[in-house]
């Protein structure tokens, strides 16, 4: 059953927060605990530019509404995350850790069988929690043990051992570190190589995705084989390494949000909510933290969805960082497999 049937008929299933009326959904890969599918973004680049005041924006972003929040060992915000988390139990705006959804994700340089495990191990350290909800392979890329940074070394890339990376990551989730496991920046192909034999497969592919790059190839197939989308750069992530302006600066979204009286970035993020995947958002200013929540209660037209679908597509972060002539993938093409 794909993920948009699954979504239809457990509308039951679906919950809100008892601060603002976030849509969830359960995973395939647990009982326990339904995803919300909107999420709080804690990576800015340079990477631990805003890490004094991080743990500030994450317990407003707590206060407003926000239960599922999204970290890696890269942005390093785990530590100010899990330091956030704990102030909110002590001031009594969570009652239980229970009532968060925390994501994290394995660094290039730890996509290596024997390093996976001990690297969940600190990431639940900085964060001082005992599990995760979901732990994501960052990118389908292995580079030397050590070294936390992007861009890489391109000296350093190594071809990944999908098959024994996920191994160790299915090892995470059976014990009980995390609650559940997927990829973040995976092609078609490269699913298909971990589906082939995993014994779990994938809960969730997380990938670039916004009005100017709709991904419809990937969101077909992973609907096909239950795993859900989350969208990362949901606005075009403008200002960073991996973003553009094209989205804020797309005519058509100033027009349509004008029409509806929103603003173009809750356009993007109902648009995207429309599509039936999770929309991770971004911001460290609190009225706008409140307007990226307002999205469930107003629909996008037939016709203005028709125009969106008809925008023309450019994906806003190839990658090239992960690209070398002596590397593992020798061109772009290799690296999405030819989805780009």
């Amino acid at each position: 059953m794909d993920v948009r049937t699954k979504m239809q008929e457990s509308s039951p299933q679906l919950s809100t927060t008892s601060y603002q009326s976030v849509t969830t959904f359960p995973l395939h890969s647990t009982n326990e605990k339904a995803i919300p599918l909107l999420g709080f973004g804690t990576a800015e680049y340079p990477f631990g530019a805003s890490i004094d005041t991080m743990k500030q924006t994450i317990l407003e972003a707590i206060q407003v509404g926000y239960r599922h929040f999204d970290t890696a060992t890269l942005y390093q915000t785990e530590q100010p995350l899990g330091e956030a988390i704990s102030d909110a139990l002590r001031l009594g705006l969570i009652k239980s850790r229970d009532e968060l959804f925390i994501t994290s994700k394995l660094w290039c340089s730890d996509a290596h069988h024997d390093c996976v495990l001990p690297a969940l191990k600190r990431t639940l350290k900085n964060l001082k929690l005992e599990y995760l909800d979901l732990y994501l392979i960052h990118w389908p890329v292995s580079v030397k043990p050590g070294e936390y940074e992007l861009p890489v070394k391109k000296k350093d890339l190594f071809p990944i051992d999908l098959k024994s990376v996920w191994e160790a990551m299915e090892e995470c989730q059976a014990l009980g570190l995390t609650k559940s496991i997927g990829v973040s920046n995976f092609s078609c192909k490269k699913l298909e190589t971990i589906l082939s034999t995993a014994k779990i497969p994938p809960a969730v592919n997380q990938v670039e995705m916004n009005p100017m790059w709709q991904q419809k190839k990937l969101r077909k197939f992973c609907d096909e084989k239950g795993i859900l989308i989350e969208s990362y750069s949901p606005l075009g992530a403008k200002g960073t390494l991996w973003g553009t302006n094209r989205v804020m600066e797309c005519e058509l979204l100033k027009e349509i949000a004008q029409a509806k009286g929103k603003s173009l970035a809750q356009v993007c993020l109902r648009w995207a909510h429309e599509q039936g995947v999770c929309v991770l958002v971004k911001s460290f200013n609190k009225e706008r933290m409140k307007q990226n929540l307002d999205i469930f209660d107003w629909k996008l037209s037939a016709e203005e969805s028709r125009k969106i679908s008809q925008l023309p597509q450019c994906k806003g972060f190839p990658a090239g960082e992960f690209v070398s002539d002596d590397g593992p993938y020798k061109s772009l093409e290799e690296l999405w497999d030819g989805e780009i």
